[in-house]
């Protein structure tokens, strides 16, 4: 363990006026945009929820008018299902969309190939067929190399394609891209799925609505992300019809993803999605990635490897600069043979801390 993760460990620090805590709350890193605490006023619609009793499992006016706000941000047809985690939601939303015996086309890159435990084929039977991409990005020309061999009983079908949305990359889809990807996808009959755990920024990136990168860009259904953007908790699963929602509320709760007090998630999403919360969100991560790429390009030595379209930035730094700056800062290599490293911006992240990272970047090429 290095000494920048023991600090983030659960440490007591009593703070003025005798008050307890187990972690500092002014630290920051540059690791993950989860390790962000709540927003402010997610915490405060949590507590505008509690008291008092309502239905359980959905049941619950919270849940009854998020279903509400979905349909005036996506459109008429649309639908929520809140669950507890953006693997759940991932691979609840895959089964949704596909038979037992179909496949999932998807980026090499991707999240539900790459970091969630092989929860899709274990746990939703969904076979992945991945491919390379040089920016995490899909193609119709690169999905083509896995959509074929339907009817070959010795294949499995692929029957949809899901896409991130921003990509592990840092990048962006624009809703022509998307759209070019859901009309091949279509013409095809796949259907299509957009994991948006960073929806917020790529929607805050190309200043578009959340529904231009989805419903009108012709996806079948959607991983809402919120954690990443300042939820304690929750993410949901948005579908544009009732095919695309086929057996979702069955498979909901098959997958350990149905909440009994579901009315603490669907407040954090009302407050997220309430006077462009997710959008002030996302604009303030973005926006100190895009002021720590332009601090960092300017020093000796470092290349910027992705295009810091949301707000993530990768980097490769001088080897001899990485550990101690790992050790102010906490960050996670990406690419541990070139030396590249991920940088995370979150809706926390300040201008003091972007410059306290690039000035201590700076004396650490200096000397």
């Amino acid at each position: 363990m290095s000494r920048a993760d023991a600090r983030l460990l659960a440490v007591p620090v009593v703070e003025d006026g005798g008050v307890t805590r187990l972690h500092d709350p002014s630290a920051h890193s540059f690791a993950s945009d989860n390790y962000a605490g709540a927003h402010p006023e997610v915490m405060q619609a949590i507590l505008d929820a509690n008291g008092g009793h309502v239905g359980s499992y959905g049941a619950d006016p919270y849940t009854a008018r998020l279903a509400e706000v979905v349909i005036e941000t996506f459109g008429e047809g649309s639908s929520i299902d809140p669950v507890v985690t953006g693997t759940g939601a991932n691979v609840a939303a895959l089964q949704a969309l596909t038979p037992r015996w179909s496949a999932v086309i998807c980026a090499a890159t991707a999240h539900v190939y790459t970091d969630e435990g092989g929860a899709p084929e274990r746990l939703g039977g969904i076979k992945l067929l991945t491919v390379p991409t040089p920016d995490g990005k899909l193609t119709p020309e690169l999905i083509d190399r896995q959509a074929h061999g339907w009817g070959d009983q010795q294949r499995p079908q692929p029957l949809a394609v899901t896409i991130t949305q921003s990509t592990e990359l840092g990048t962006v889809y624009t809703p022509d891209e998307i759209r070019a990807i859901t009309d091949h996808a279509h013409a095809l009959g796949m259907r299509v799925h957009l994991d948006g755990a960073r929806l917020a920024n790529a929607a805050a990136s190309l200043g578009v609505p959340l529904r231009a990168l989805t419903r009108d860009a012709g996806v079948d259904s959607v991983s809402l992300g919120g954690t990443k953007n300042g939820l304690v908790l929750g993410e949901s699963v948005v579908t544009f019809s009732e095919e695309a929602r086929a057996g979702l509320v069955f498979l909901r709760k098959m997958d350990a993803q149905l909440l009994s007090k579901m009315r603490f998630v669907s407040a954090q999403f009302l407050a997220m999605l309430d006077d462009d919360l997710w959008l002030r969100s996302a604009a303030q991560a973005n926006g100190m990635a895009s002021r720590l790429a332009t601090g960092l390009a300017d020093l000796p030595g470092v290349t910027i490897t992705q295009p810091v379209d949301a707000n993530a930035v990768f980097v490769v730094l001088p080897r001899h600069v990485v550990e101690p700056l790992r050790e102010a800062h906490r960050f996670y290599d990406w690419n541990r043979a070139s030396g590249e490293i991920r940088l995370m911006c979150s809706f926390d992240t300040r201008p003091e801390h972007v410059d306290r990272l690039v000035a201590d970047a700076r004396e650490l090429l200096g000397s």
